[in-house]
């Protein structure tokens, strides 16, 4: 194996995280921000890319690889967690919303897996974390939510988050399944993939569905998250209190949101 060894534990149900055991001198990266807990004697550094041997190629290799993870909307640095210590250390990393983590043992699914761009939490040091671009330009540029994924490669372990509830499916060759964009969060390097266009103007702008589809051809598994966080953001958007209109008046919601902003009658 090129990547470290790392073995971990899942706590929780809605709201969970994930625990690594590291023996000495492992190393697991994660993304920042991830960060629950940590045990004495487990070194926290900031590194330029992922620290795979894929992005070690020079300046410009580093470059590059950082490059691609500004597109998808990460940061050019990712953190490792290193056991410096001699017995075996533990560090945690919690998921940002309600949902799940899906750990995913990269030696078994033929050492790639295409990820929302989002969904990556940690991974054993040595997996490349890169982009996967859409062949077509254009539905690259107007795809929606799930038009740029990220690609992790290697043969150690990498966890996943996704919102709501996780169905996992398989398809068989030639077999195709439709998903909204922001529904899809994984799928292994085999499965074919598109964007398509939603047609018929009337579903297009009165069907509440986004204009644009994942079309996925097995054969291959496939990860589908049942509460997006983009579509949880927007519910939350709408629902909230804005100035000038119904505040719920009366009520204990209405009473706090004066109470925060200030407006006292």
């Amino acid at each position: 194996m090129t990547n470290h060894e790392i073995d971990y534990k899942l706590y929780g149900d809605d709201m969970q995280f994930v625990e690594v055991e590291l023996d000495p001198q492992e190393t697991v990266i994660a993304e920042a921000g991830s960060l629950m807990m940590m045990d004495d004697q487990v070194q926290m550094e900031t590194i330029f890319g992922d620290g795979s041997k894929s992005n070690q190629s020079g300046l410009m290799g580093k470059l590059l690889g950082a490059g691609k993870r500004v597109l998808t909307g990460e940061s050019l640095f990712m953190t490792t967690f290193t056991n410096v210590g001699t017995g075996k250390k533990h560090v945690s990393f919690a998921s940002p919303y309600p949902g799940k983590i899906i750990p995913m043992d990269l030696s078994q699914i033929n050492g790639k897996l295409i990820c929302q761009k989002d969904a990556f939490l940690a991974a054993a040091k040595g997996v490349s974390v890169g982009i996967e671009f859409q062949r077509k330009i254009g539905t690259g540029f107007f795809g929606g939510e799930g038009f740029i994924m990220q690609k992790l490669e290697g043969d150690g372990m990498a966890f996943v988050h996704a919102g709501g509830t996780i169905h996992k499916r398989e398809l068989q060759a030639g077999e195709t399944l439709r998903v909204d964009t922001g529904c899809l969060v994984a799928m292994t390097g085999t499965v074919d993939y598109n964007i398509e266009f939603v047609g018929g103007v009337k579903t297009a702008l009165f069907g509440g569905e986004g204009l644009f589809f994942a079309t996925l051809r097995g054969p291959g598994t496939v990860w589908i998250q049942s509460l997006p966080f983009s579509r949880l953001a927007s519910r939350i958007f709408a629902a909230a209190p804005q100035r000038g209109g119904s505040k719920g008046e009366g009520s204990l919601a209405g009473g706090l949101f004066d109470l925060l902003s200030g407006d006292r009658k």
